[in-house]
């Protein structure tokens, strides 16, 4: 691996890390983890008993470090974890959660 390929590897592990570091998004982690499959971000954001402006900052931050997917049908969005970013960069992460 070179030193460019290593720091950003390293930056992304930072931005995962960051994402990480706040209760809410743990919620929704574990909300996201013990699901067979993509939830709206209304139900997320019910669960974890986040209005709907912070419910979606959330979502951006998970997003941005590539945590969740998201996608869009006609006006409702769904997410989902992404667990390969999970398994590369976390192993054993969501088993700790």
């Amino acid at each position: 691996m070179t030193i460019e390929q290593q720091l950003m590897t390293d930056d992304t592990r930072v931005q995962m890390l960051k994402a990480l570091a706040d209760p809410t998004r743990l919620q929704i982690i574990r909300t996201l983890r013990d699901s067979a499959t993509e939830l709206s971000c209304g139900d997320v954001g019910e669960t974890c008993e986040a209005s709907k402006s912070n419910a979606s900052y959330h979502f951006r931050t998970l997003r941005e470090a590539q945590l969740i997917q998201v996608r869009k049908e006609a006006q409702t969005k769904y997410i989902q974890l992404r667990r390969d970013t999970f398994s590369t960069f976390l192993p054993g992460f969501l088993d700790t959660l």
